[in-house]
């Protein structure tokens, strides 16, 4: 199943180490979980979405890139930085304590951002980059 795929695990394996380390400091930076509204974790999903908006244009329709590009830094850096699963636990977090509007707002931040990161990367980066194969 996964014959030939060892460099390609091994840069997702890496560029998940980079970008859980990112969200980490990120935390610490941001005060740590459970003190009160989660907004470094509503900054990291919604900046790590923009970005993968950009990735996205940017191997697909900008830049012929190698291969393993795209699985280190979207599947592996971006995908370590973005976190469902901190997400759900601080959501959770924030209903049992009490704070149902608090939960509430955290997930629509985090929904709006999300979604509304990665499109509008894949607007100005095409606005910005010229596509593959076009005049300069």
């Amino acid at each position: 199943m996964f014959r030939g795929q060892g460099p390609t695990i091994a840069a997702v394996a890496a560029g998940g180490a980079l970008g859980a380390l990112a969200r980490y400091s990120i935390t610490i930076i941001g005060g740590g979980a459970g003190n009160g509204f989660p907004w470094h974790l509503v900054v990291v999903n919604t900046v790590g979405c923009f970005l993968i908006g950009v990735l996205l244009v940017v191997v697909n329709e900008v830049l012929t890139v190698h291969p393993i590009v795209r699985p280190f830094i979207g599947t592996g850096v971006l995908g370590g930085f973005t976190t469902f699963s901190m997400f759900a636990e601080d959501t959770v977090e924030l209903v049992s304590a009490g704070n149902v509007l608090a939960a509430g707002a955290y997930v629509g931040f985090t929904l709006v951002g999300a979604f509304g990161g990665v499109w509008a990367a894949m607007q100005i980066t095409r606005l910005l980059a010229p596509r593959r194969g076009s005049a300069s």
